[in-house]
C-alpha cells in the first residue's frame, strides 16, 4: 500500500513538473548571428500599438529562444534593440503558429538575412511577398518617369503614367484577393484581405470571407474580418 502511495505521488510530481515546463504552445529557438549584446522583443499589434510579450536579454550567445501562448496564429515582430536606433531595419515580421519555430539571422541583415521555418503561414506569406515585390517595384519605376515627366511639363506623358500606375495597383489587388482565396485554409487569407487590401471594393472582401474554411473563419484574423465587413456594411 505504501509503494503504491509513493508511486502514485510520483505520477502527480512528474506530471506537475512536465505542467510547469510547458509555458506555451509556440517554442520559438534563434539565432542573430553577430550579435553578442543587446535586448530582443517578441511584440504583437494590440488596438494598433505593438506591446511587447516577451524580452530577450543577449550576453554573449547570441541563440535565443522564448516559449509563447498563442490563440490563432498570427503575425508577431522581432524587434532588436541595438541602444543607437529604432529604424524599422531592427524589426522582423514573422507570421507565428503553434509548433515550433526558428528564426536564423545575423546583425548585419537582420531583415533580409531572416530564414523563417516552422509556419505553413510564414511560407504562404513570402511566397506572397515575392510577387508583390515585383508590383512595387514597378510603381517606383512609373513615379520615376512621372517625376521626369512633370519636369519637363509632358501632360500627356504624365497622365498616360497615371493610367499605368492605376493599371499596375488593379492587378496587385487581383493577385492579393486571388492568392486569398487559394488559401483559403490558412490564416495568411484573412490577414491578406485585412493587411493588404482593406479599401478594395467590399464584394472582394465578402468573396474572400465566403471562401474561408470554417477553422480559418474562427480564427483570430477570420473573426477579425468579419467584424471589419459588418462595420463597412453598417457605414454604407
Amino acid at each position: 500500500m505504501k509503494k503504491s502511495i509513493l508511486a502514485f505521488s510520483a505520477v502527480i510530481l512528474m506530471a506537475s513538473c512536465n505542467k510547469k515546463e510547458s509555458k506555451g504552445n509556440l517554442h520559438l529557438t534563434g539565432n542573430v548571428k553577430g550579435l553578442k549584446e543587446g535586448t530582443l522583443y517578441i511584440q504583437k499589434v494590440v488596438d494598433t500599438t505593438l506591446i511587447a510579450i516577451d524580452t530577450i536579454k543577449i550576453d554573449g550567445n547570441s541563440h535565443f529562444e522564448s516559449d509563447l501562448d498563442i490563440k490563432s496564429p498570427e503575425m508577431l515582430y522581432l524587434f532588436l534593440d541595438r541602444g543607437v536606433t529604432n529604424s524599422l531595419d531592427n524589426n522582423l515580421m514573422f507570421f507565428a503558429e503553434p509548433g515550433i519555430m526558428n528564426i536564423e539571422t545575423n546583425l548585419d541583415s537582420f531583415l533580409s538575412g531572416a530564414k523563417i521555418t516552422g509556419s505553413k503561414n510564414q511560407e504562404l506569406y513570402e511566397e506572397y511577398k515575392k510577387t508583390t515585390e515585383r508590383y512595387k517595384d514597378e510603381n517606383l519605376n512609373l513615379i520615376e518617369q512621372k517625376f521626369k515627366a512633370i519636369k519637363r511639363k509632358d501632360a500627356t506623358a504624365v497622365d498616360s503614367l497615371n493610367k499605368l500606375q492605376d493599371l499596375n495597383l488593379k492587378r496587385r489587388y487581383l493577385f492579393a484577393v486571388n492568392f486569398a482565396m487559394n488559401n483559403k485554409d490558412h490564416e495568411i487569407a484573412p490577414y491578406i484581405a485585412l493587411a493588404e487590401v482593406y479599401d478594395i471594393n467590399i464584394k472582394y472582401l465578402d468573396t474572400i470571407q465566403n471562401a474561408l474554411t470554417p477553422k480559418v473563419a474562427q480564427s483570430m484574423y477570420g473573426k477579425k474580418l468579419t467584424n471589419y465587413i459588418e462595420a463597412l456594411k453598417k457605414a454604407n
